[in-house]
């Protein structure tokens, strides 16, 4: 420990308030020395927060993605404290960590955090209400019997509305 702590606080200070700024008042150098230190957080935040923050997009992730790149570019531009919202961005990305934990173990989470499949069509036949209920256009699910090599709902098993927004198609055997 050091015998004067104030003279080490105030070293800190001046070291980070010199090469990060403080307030909006920033020099282009200080701008970009902290694009350099949010883009490395940011980066480690999102690869602590494992492969699931991009790899579905959930209503949670998208949420959780959003937040986190507005908090981190508040701090960016200096118009919020750069420590302060390093923090409240880990605070974000433990919250997705831990609700996407529970969504994992907990079906009933799940479908609260994340919604639930619905169902489009069964055996051939598509549930038109389900599909307007759901603003599904009927281009986009035209899109989705394309991409599974279908060319019409009456070769379709199911018709699904997945709780990331896809629509997933299982052809009939």
């Amino acid at each position: 420990m050091s015998r004067h702590p104030e003279v080490t606080v105030t070293f800190l200070d001046t070291l980070f308030g010199t090469l990060f700024g403080t307030g909006r008042d920033l020099t282009l150098w200080q701008e970009c020395a902290r694009a350099v230190l949010i883009f490395t957080y940011g980066l480690l935040l999102m690869r602590l927060s494992g492969r699931r923050t991009f790899g579905k997009w959930s209503a949670l992730d998208i949420v959780v993605s959003i937040m986190l790149g507005s908090s981190l570019s508040r701090a960016l531009t200096g118009s919020a404290p750069l420590f302060g919202t390093m923090a409240a961005s880990a605070v974000l990305v433990l919250l997705h960590w831990l609700l996407a934990q529970g969504a994992a173990r907990y079906p009933g989470l799940a479908r609260l955090v994340e919604g639930a499949a619905i169902d489009l069509g069964q055996a051939g036949r598509l549930d038109e209400a389900a599909r307007l209920r759901q603003s599904v256009s009927a281009a986009d699910l035209d899109e989705a019997l394309r991409q599974t090599g279908v060319d019409s709902v009456g070769e379709t098993a199911r018709i699904t509305l997945e709780p990331s927004g896809k629509i997933t198609v299982r052809r009939a055997s």
